[in-house]
């Protein structure tokens, strides 16, 4: 097994029967999946999404892949192909299409269609192909299928692309539910001609790989969520992903049988659901849709509110109904179910919600309490079902955090795929194939890049440092006044904290010891403001750490009188 290594350099030049495959996003963390391909000259983009941000990204809204790599040749790509509608797949498409919007996007009618939707909020006229399951496509050099495969959103893809330098067979994010709420079942039988054509490149999604045995099917939510139903008393308040379509019209045709009117909460939850429903992806009985201005109407026992915030985001509409800022009200006798799983990194948020819920008298159901939840991903037992089908050359795990990729690696060694033969990269990792042999040969630059309200990446490391500074550590500024002829303080100096110490006559101690070290500076001729500002900041920052343990950030303010 090959891996990307930190000090690997620039990748040599591609050679001409080569093709080249470079993972922007998504390997070593769950979400802003991207995948570049190139060959002959030219650049396919496969997904192109968001990651969402955790506590250390205080103020991030969020984290888009880093285009530097493509950014200098954005004219040679032929197209960007989506698997499927998750936002961790297609997000950051609106930024990517800024650069350069007459990219053509390529997906099913769902995912362009939840697309578009978004373009309108960032006011872009995308030029979009809508294709279905064992469809071809020729883009470029490459020549495309795309496969059906089953996952937590209607209308997902695997990807077969070919080339003169080799094939690829990109599972997307899928699983192998064989009772679909929907039907469509993960195309096997094209991963198994896909396989004896040849596949030269398995990109393979690593999220449960270690996970064992199989998925539970969608269909095995129902009973746990009758019950939930049959149990309640009062109101019901389910927080789902806006795009897990299945699970809210398993939701909706669970409230129907119980006699329930639903009402849906949340910008995207409400427009995801109004799409879906024009596009026939979900049924909605007759009459059992009501308005929010309606529910006051209705007695509680006879309301399901279907709403976003199942991660805990903090101004979703269930972390607002949990913070009783909300027209919502959550009392005794009401029920609140989290039907999803948690994504990394979100687990202190959902407790917060989790815990505000309680406390306002709900009870909480979540997947760690009952059967409300399944994954969308493939676990280990599918997977190593799709290894023996398709019967790769080279195998390259994908979507997943390094622990995942791992877990599948081992899978693939373990169905007699060669060691030599299974890459393991991160972002930026440069994987080329050639002579059907795939093998790392370089990296590139790919950090984060940080959305900060109206700013895309203008924030850096360094600022989030200083934020989460501010955020644990507090702030002090010390201001002081001199005079550089007489060598005096004149002035201060004068301490605030904020976050710190509630009481500023804290300082008294280091009040002397700053006036001293100024003067003593200014005898020697040290008038430069920006070097006093620095002696402040040490005699400030030692003394705080010396009596109070602490780092907070320090700012220095030195004027001349």
């Amino acid at each position: 097994m090959t891996h990307a290594h930190p000090q690997l350099g620039v990748p040599p030049q591609l050679p001409k029967n080569g093709l080249r495959i470079v993972p922007l996003g998504g390997l070593g963390d769950i979400g802003r999946n991207m995948t570049v391909f190139e060959h002959a000259g030219r650049l396919l983009v496969v997904d192109c999404g968001v990651l969402f941000p955790e506590d250390a990204q205080p103020g991030v809204d969020l984290i888009l892949p880093d285009f530097d790599f493509i950014r200098g040749r954005l004219d040679t790509i032929e197209a960007i192909v989506l698997t499927h509608a998750h936002e961790d797949h297609i997000g950051a498409v609106p930024y990517l299409l800024r650069e350069r919007q007459d990219i053509p996007v390529y997906g099913s009618r769902l995912t362009l269609a939840l697309l578009e939707s978004k373009l309108k909020e960032h006011r872009i006229k995308a030029t979009t192909i809508e294709v279905v399951e064992r469809e071809t496509a020729k883009v470029g050099p490459f020549d495309l299928e795309f496969v059906a495969v089953n996952h937590s959103i209607p209308d997902a893809f695997a990807v077969f692309i070919a080339t003169p330098a080799g094939t690829v067979l990109h599972t997307g994010d899928f699983k192998m539910d064989q009772l679909p709420l929907d039907g469509r079942i993960t195309d096997l039988r094209s991963f198994a001609r896909l396989g004896e054509r040849g596949v030269d490149l398995f990109l393979v999604d690593s999220t449960n790989a270690e996970v064992p045995g199989f998925v539970a099917s969608e269909r095995d939510l129902e009973p746990a969520l009758d019950r939930v139903f049959n149990n309640a008393q009062g109101r019901i308040v389910v927080a789902s992903f806006a795009s897990h379509i299945h699970r809210i019209q398993q939701i909706i045709d669970v409230a129907h049988r119980h006699h329930r009117k639903i009402a849906f909460f949340g910008r995207s939850m409400v427009r995801n659901m109004a799409v879906a429903s024009d596009l026939d992806y979900l049924t909605i009985p007759g009459g059992i849709l009501v308005s929010s201005e309606q529910l006051t109407e209705l007695p509680d026992n006879e309301v399901v509110l279907i709403c976003t915030g199942s991660q805990g985001e903090p101004m979703a509409a269930l972390s607002r109904i949990a913070n009783n800022d909300h027209q919502i009200k959550i009392g005794v006798g009401d029920t609140v179910v989290l039907a999803s799983s948690l994504i990394p990194g979100n687990e202190n948020a959902v407790s917060r919600v989790i815990n505000g819920l309680t406390r306002l008298g709900a009870k909480v159901v979540h997947k760690g309490n009952a059967m409300v939840h399944v994954s969308g991903h493939a676990a280990a037992g599918e997977l190593l079902y799709c290894y023996n089908i398709v019967k790769p050359k080279n195998v390259m795990p994908v979507h997943g955090e390094v622990r995942h990729l791992r877990a599948n690696a081992e899978l693939a060694l373990a169905t007699g795929v060669p060691a030599e033969r299974i890459v393991l990269t991160l972002d930026g990792g440069v994987v080329d194939l050639v002579d059907g042999r795939a093998t790392v040969t370089g990296a590139v630059p790919c950090g984060y890049v940080y959305v900060d309200g109206a700013s895309v990446g203008d924030l850096t490391e360094s600022s989030l440092k200083d934020r989460r500074v501010l955020g644990t550590e507090g702030f002090i500024t010390c201001f002081v006044v001199v005079d550089s002829v007489d060598g005096k303080v004149t002035a201060g100096p004068e301490i605030q904290a904020r976050g710190f110490v509630e009481d500023d006559s804290a300082f008294d101690g280091v009040i002397p010891k700053i006036k001293d070290a100024v003067e003593e500076a200014l005898r020697h001729g040290n008038t430069d403001q920006y070097a006093l500002q620095q002696l402040v900041r040490r005699i400030l920052g030692r003394w705080v750490n010396d009596q109070h343990r602490r780092r907070p950030m320090i700012v220095p303010v030195v004027v001349e009188a």
